[in-house]
């Protein structure tokens, strides 16, 4: 059995402030210290699971760069690969290579949801949301499709509640979710002690690996993405690349036959 595992720090246990998160900023070790510990426990679950080969992408974005190498590596859990500073949505080789399992860790809830922690949609300073084939989407519905571009099922979502249930509502009931915290608005959360979380991840990702139903892989095609932006002059950066349509002057939106060619078109420079 081969698994991926994709990570963000928003959604990890003990994580609340922006401070925790962003690359410098006074808590930013703190947070990556609870963001690794999040992370191996999803890891021992999967071998625990059978899995043989585990791969790890960390997907957050913690600007300049600390983006996409906020995992410690020197604490990482023996037995799987870190893929660490690939850009956003860009490494697919191992999906490519043939993936049975997706599972996201520390995800965090679409932008404007009021009890989602840290809440926001690819970035909190440009983007104001995004539609996946008309319906709203956040950063689980569009990391699923990527995989789902390959027909890899995402089987297990960690967050806090908030992103748990918009999880499920794209992906379905039979989606295993652990939810480490609970939002009490944006910045603030009731939070599992994390010894608690790790055997709480732990013993899901298991679960989601070993309990025989799978959900269904999230494969719209074609596939329409639309997003609007906070000013006008963040839809500069969108002008002239092929495939992208300027629809007004604070929404762009692209066209294709899978989210991975979509995504192309969005994420090339």
């Amino acid at each position: 059995m081969r698994v991926l595992i994709v990570c963000d720090m928003e959604g990890i246990t003990g994580i609340s402030v922006w401070e925790q998160v962003n690359g410098g900023a006074p808590l930013y070790e703190e947070g990556r210290r609870l963001y690794t510990a999040d992370v191996n426990a999803v890891v021992r679950g999967c071998k625990r699971a059978g899995a043989q080969q585990v791969t790890v992408i960390d997907w957050h974005g913690a600007g300049g760069f600390y983006s996409f190498k906020s995992l410690i590596p020197e604490k990482l859990e023996r037995g799987a690969r870190y893929v660490l500073g690939a850009p956003y949505l860009r490494y697919v080789e191992p999906l490519e290579q043939g993936c049975d399992a997706a599972l996201f860790v520390g995800f965090h809830a679409m932008a404007g949801t009021p009890d989602g922690v840290l809440s926001h949609t690819v970035s909190a300073e440009q983007w104001v949301s995004a539609e996946l084939n008309g319906q709203p989407a956040g950063e689980i519905a569009l990391v699923a499709a990527l995989c789902g571009t390959w027909n890899v099922p995402v089987v297990f979502v960690s967050g806090d509640e908030a992103a748990c249930r918009e999880a499920r509502a794209v992906l379905g009931e039979s989606l295993h979710t652990a939810a480490v915290k609970k939002g009490l608005g944006r910045f603030a959360a009731v939070h599992l002690a994390p010894e608690d979380a790790h055997t709480l991840l732990e013993e899901t990702a298991c679960a989601a690996l070993t309990s025989g139903t799978l959900p269904e892989p999230l494969c719209p095609s074609p596939v329409t993405l639309r997003v609007h932006l906070h000013t006008p002059e963040a839809v500069q950066s969108y002008v002239g690349k092929v495939g992208v349509e300027i629809e007004d002057s604070r929404t762009v939106a692209a066209l294709g036959t899978t989210f991975w060619e979509l995504w192309e078109r969005f994420a090339r420079r």
